[in-house]
């Protein structure tokens, strides 16, 4: 069966998303001990990837269990955006573009970052899905708005648990690793009989 759709992971594969060491420094500024950041923060990140949370909510949340002031609030916040968005990962996209898990706020700083919605022909976003991959439905739902079948379809990313997902629900998937390997598997199966 022919290939009809790649789908493409954002973050750590069409965004390269290095770790800028923000909790660790926002820790030491607050005199907390490592890993106490990402415990009290743990539930609003991951209600903020599927969108249980508003932006405004986060921001709310992170002052009150931080003890963050309006400017110490806007440090940290543009600190995680940083990080969230990384760089454009530019060979990747120009790929994509010839072909192609996210969070409250990230549909409107990666459209004005790098134009993601003039790349392809479809965005899925967790946070306005209400779902995160491996969720089975969040791959149906990307097939649905592609109008496409899942053995049409391949799926990159750079998380082993997602690709897995993708695979159980019956995509074509590769795990990304760096840009020739990811390329390379990707045109096999574009060119597969």
């Amino acid at each position: 069966m022919a290939i009809r759709a790649v789908v493409f992971d954002i973050g750590g594969v069409l965004e390269i998303t290095p770790d800028f060491g923000v909790t660790g420094l926002w820790e030491t500024r607050l005199r907390l001990p490592a890993g106490e950041l990402s415990k009290r923060m743990h539930d609003v990140w991951a209600g903020g990837s599927i969108g249980a949370i508003t932006e405004d909510d986060v921001h709310q949340a992170v002052s009150d269990r931080l003890g963050l002031d309006g400017q110490q609030l806007a440090a940290f916040m543009a600190g995680i955006w940083r990080e969230y968005l990384g760089t454009a990962n530019a060979e990747l996209i120009e790929y994509a573009r010839r072909l192609s898990n996210s969070f409250v706020g990230a549909r409107e700083r990666e459209q004005a970052a790098y134009g993601f919605e003039d790349l392809v022909d479809e965005i899925v976003y967790s946070h306005e899905a209400g779902m995160s991959k491996p969720d089975p439905r969040i791959y149906a739902l990307v097939c649905a708005r592609l109008g496409v079948r899942p053995e049409e379809t391949v799926f990159l990313d750079d998380a082993d648990r997602c690709v897995d997902g993708a695979r159980e629900a019956g995509m074509h998937a590769v795990r990304y690793h760096d840009n020739a390997q990811a390329i390379e598997e990707i045109e096999k199966l574009l060119t597969a009989p």
